[in-house]
């Protein structure tokens, strides 16, 4: 299973992404995050998304889809990405870090400390 999510705290959750990334697995992991978010009672949340031995995505036309973004971006407050400086861009964009109401940061793994810091400031 190429993402796993992870709970780390009350506002924090942690995004593993291995190997190729699949429209399905990030599909899977968002019902995820708002099944825990509608249980919780809704609310905005901080999450970490680490990229590890990350491939890039999968050929998919449904990348177009925008509509969890449209909906619940606003849920995410913060995101921090931790990945291999070459992804930086494309994590980036693929984040829609200009277009998003709260912050997108991007680290590198030596720095996923002040990464976590990030996110739990503000």
């Amino acid at each position: 299973m190429p993402t796993t999510l992870v709970r780390e705290d009350d506002r924090t959750y942690r995004l593993e992404i291995r190997g190729l990334l699949r429209k399905a697995d990030l599909d899977r992991a968002q019902r995820d995050l708002l099944a825990t978010l509608a249980g919780d009672g809704g609310g905005t949340v901080r999450l970490l998304v680490r990229l590890q031995a990350f491939e890039g995505w999968e050929s998919d036309p449904r990348w177009n889809d925008l509509s969890f973004y449209v909906i619940h971006g606003d849920a995410l407050e913060r995101i921090a990405i931790v990945g291999d400086e070459r992804w930086r861009g494309e994590a980036l964009m693929f984040a829609a870090a200009d277009l998003r109401k709260g912050p997108v940061e991007y680290f590198t793994p030596d720095r996923e400390s002040e990464a976590r810091a990030w996110l739990g400031s503000a």
